[in-house]
């Protein structure tokens, strides 16, 4: 089975990138589809988020597991494409480069048989150009409001005396 994506950039701006690639395919092989489809060089870290039909981030698959066994996650050289996405589970959310903060929204479009003589993965369209820099974001956290008035900051002098 084909997967067909939409690779959509998180901005203002139409920025997107339809991809098909094999099902059975080991998501790191997406990840350098996807990384390669909007022109990064592919060095930096990267992650797959699951995501409902809101785009709420759900369940990680890492590009490595940096987790020190304490809470391991699924890894994108161990979790194909299939055990990730189908019809009901059709959104993930793509994070490129955590210091940047590249973020993409994904949709299964299609599922498709191959074509014969196709090579996978394959970019079937590209529309508009990636910016210089990343989209400003927006992070909010839920029944959490604390502004810079509430803090003390002299209980904070003596911090460096007690740090070991």
């Amino acid at each position: 089975m084909i997967y067909r994506f939409r690779v959509i950039l998180d901005a203002e701006e139409d920025v997107f990138r339809d991809i098909e690639i094999e099902a059975d395919t080991c998501s790191e092989d997406f990840h350098n589809a996807i990384s390669q489809a909007f022109g990064f060089e592919g060095g930096e870290m990267a992650s797959f988020y699951l995501s409902d039909n809101e785009w709420n981030q759900g369940e990680e698959i890492a590009l490595f597991d940096m987790s020190d066994g304490l809470n391991p996650v699924r890894v994108m050289c161990e979790t194909s494409l299939d055990d990730m996405v189908n019809e009901d589970q059709a959104r993930l959310i793509y994070v490129y480069d955590f210091f940047n903060m590249w973020t993409f929204l994904i949709e299964l479009a299609e599922i498709a048989e191959p074509e014969t003589g196709m090579t996978y993965p394959n970019l079937m369209f590209a529309h508009g150009v990636l910016p210089e820099s990343p989209p400003e974001k927006e992070f909010k956290s839920e029944g959490f409001e604390m502004g810079n008035e509430d803090l003390d900051m002299d209980s904070f002098d003596d911090f460096n005396e007690q740090w070991n």
